[in-house]
């Protein structure tokens, strides 16, 4: 083969070579831009999610106050059904 021949195969090979990479570094700059796009939305998610927990933190301690009268209740309620059954077991 000729030099020139060799030449000009080397150009068409460099030019392909670069425009293959051209189109690759646009395909990753698109998905790039989706997983951008993804982030953001996750972003607002998480704040959205944040802004619910703070109500709910506020509510913690009324749920707790009727925890702990539940638990106080509790022992007297078992108590008088444990009355009442001993006393429907006798009649």
């Amino acid at each position: 083969m000729s030099q020139g021949l060799l030449t000009v195969i080397t150009v068409v090979e460099i030019v392909a070579l670069v425009v293959i990479l051209a189109i690759y570094l646009l395909v990753v700059a698109g998905q790039l831009r989706s997983i951008a796009r993804t982030l953001q939305e996750v972003g607002w998610g998480a704040r959205a999610v944040e802004k619910q927990l703070r109500a709910v933190r506020s509510n913690i301690d009324q749920t707790n106050w009727a925890m702990e009268e539940i638990a106080a209740t509790l022992p007297r309620v078992a108590d008088s059904a444990e009355r009442a059954g001993r006393g429907a077991v006798r009649s």
